[in-house]
């Protein structure tokens, strides 16, 4: 089985996901308890696409965060760089655009999009300053960024208690229900690695966005990072 390493190779980390398509969706709703379709609604919510909105969603996977966003007439394209999840994709959403876009050199054009957003993928960038400066890039003058990641818990005992479950529940349980249950051991690394959210939020300030904030879910085991391009 495919797993991707801290350094985040990009071919390492497509080849771990085309591993887990089929069933990556199952897999998440099961390790969160239920909550990633909470956090997907409040996704949609920051993102507030509108119709005649252009919105690119990267590291989309099988599209199940696009579709929400074509629900009041806005235009979306779903980018990722495993070509796994984009058939995984074309197969269940065969309305929603999928292409192949790495984050590090994405191929449109700059200042095409109203929104660019990302759930649960930035943290498996290779280089995460770069990844937001082409996202600034390619959106429109006061277009919104909206990133949404696992972050640290705001409560320091149940910090230590989460902690513990990514380490040695997660793996386990992945065991059960995934195809590839050592992806789900760099998913608890990986995740250990983040910064915080002040951290982050510094990062996208510091790569050029304005009005940087974010709200806090689930006690901090999420966040979604709102920001504006000048």
């Amino acid at each position: 089985m495919n797993r991707a390493q801290l350094d985040k190779q990009p071919a390492d980390v497509a080849s771990m996901f085309d591993d887990v398509a089929s069933r990556y969706d199952l897999t998440n709703d099961i390790l969160s308890l239920g909550q990633a379709r909470s956090w997907r609604r409040t996704v949609a919510y920051a993102v507030a696409a509108g119709p005649g909105e252009k919105v690119l969603d990267l590291a989309a996977g099988t599209g199940t965060s696009s579709m929400a966003f074509t629900h009041h007439g806005a235009e979306v394209v779903a980018g990722d760089i495993s070509e796994g999840m984009l058939a995984e994709g074309r197969r269940r959403h065969p309305k929603i655009d999928f292409v192949y876009a790495d984050a590090l050199d994405l191929p449109f054009d700059d200042e095409t999009f109203d929104v660019v957003t990302i759930s649960f993928g930035i943290r498996n960038v290779h280089d995460v300053d770069r990844a937001l400066d082409e996202m600034r890039r390619v959106l429109k003058p006061g277009g919104r960024l909206v990133v949404c990641e696992f972050s640290t818990p705001t409560f320091a005992p149940f910090s230590v208690v989460y902690k513990e479950y990514l380490m040695r529940a997660l793996p386990a349980v992945a065991t059960a229900v995934s195809s590839n249950p050592e992806a789900y051991v760099y998913l608890a690394e990986s995740i250990r690695a983040w910064p915080d959210q002040d951290a982050f939020a510094v990062q996208i300030r510091d790569a050029g966005f304005d009005q940087v904030k974010y709200r806090n879910l689930s006690g901090g085991i999420v966040a979604v990072h709102h920001a504006l391009k000048p």
